[in-house]
């Protein structure tokens, strides 16, 4: 059967229901799709949708999320692909819509990634999957930002997700809204990913800089470079896809900020 639905940018989509092909261009949303139960419906995937191993080994790659193989999407012929605004390339998005049904998700927030999970689950017939996930998700959540509050947890924090140039998740972010969860309110005013340097680091007026596994793979090397730069602040690794992965990954993501808020009270 046919069923239509709207995706997070406002584009209608009409697919075979339940989609049976299924092409996933985001990483944490095709953990998502495998959490949810599905198996021999997820074809294809980007070479950075490792989670889970096992699946990822036996699946078709089709390029990485910024520049997708789209002559090889094509032949495996979906009828769904499921990607983000935010991570996948406009013109390839673009370009795949005129062939394929496109759903693409819009998130900024912890409350935008459970609506996702919802509509997600709605789109390949696993609702009740999904609110599962999503009760998991708010309980889990709700209790850390309690917490936080409790422990009186009032950092000044910025989040690097590069080198050469350094970036920082600011404002309007996903990574800003966890950090406001768990206490740490962001010194990076600008919004979305701003360029910076160490100098301007320094004067943000910052008390813990956190470096990210991803996408850059910051190392225990870095922190000196940083923290030579700026003294007066605590420099810290941290596991990236706890931050910015917005799927099912959120699940874990709860036990991974209950340990990390120890570390800050």
């Amino acid at each position: 059967m046919q069923k239509t639905f709207t995706d997070q940018m406002g584009q209608e989509i009409t697919i075979n229901f339940p989609p049976k092909r299924i092409v996933s261009v985001v990483p944490s949303q095709t953990e998502l799709l495998f959490d949810l139960g599905l198996d021999i419906e997820i074809i294809g995937l980007t070479k950075f949708c490792i989670h889970p191993i096992e699946k990822f080994a036996t699946r078709t790659k089709v390029g990485g999320t910024k520049k997708l193989n789209i002559d090889l999407i094509k032949d495996l012929k979906p009828d769904l692909i499921i990607g983000n605004k935010e991570e996948n390339t406009q013109s390839d998005i673009e370009e795949l819509a005129a062939y394929f049904p496109v759903w693409m998700s819009d998130i900024f927030t912890l409350d935008d990634a459970m609506k996702t999970i919802g509509q997600i689950g709605e789109l390949v017939n696993r609702e009740p999957e999904a609110a599962y996930l999503n009760h998991l998700i708010s309980a889990g959540f709700n209790d850390l930002k309690m917490l936080a509050s409790q422990h009186r947890i009032d950092k000044k924090v910025a989040y690097l997700i590069w080198r050469k140039p350094y970036m920082a998740a600011g404002k309007n972010t996903f990574i800003d809204d966890v950090l406001l969860t768990n206490g740490m309110t962001n010194v990076i005013t600008r919004e979305r990913y701003p360029e910076l340097t160490l100098e301007e680091l320094k004067t943000a007026n910052c008390e813990l800089i956190l470096l990210s596994s991803e996408p850059y793979p910051f190392a225990e090397k870095h922190i000196e470079e940083i923290q030579a730069a700026v003294p007066h602040a605590k420099v810290m690794l941290v596991d990236g896809e706890m931050f910015s992965w917005y799927g099912s990954r959120l699940v874990k993501a709860v036990q991974y900020f209950f340990e990390f808020q120890k570390q800050l009270y």
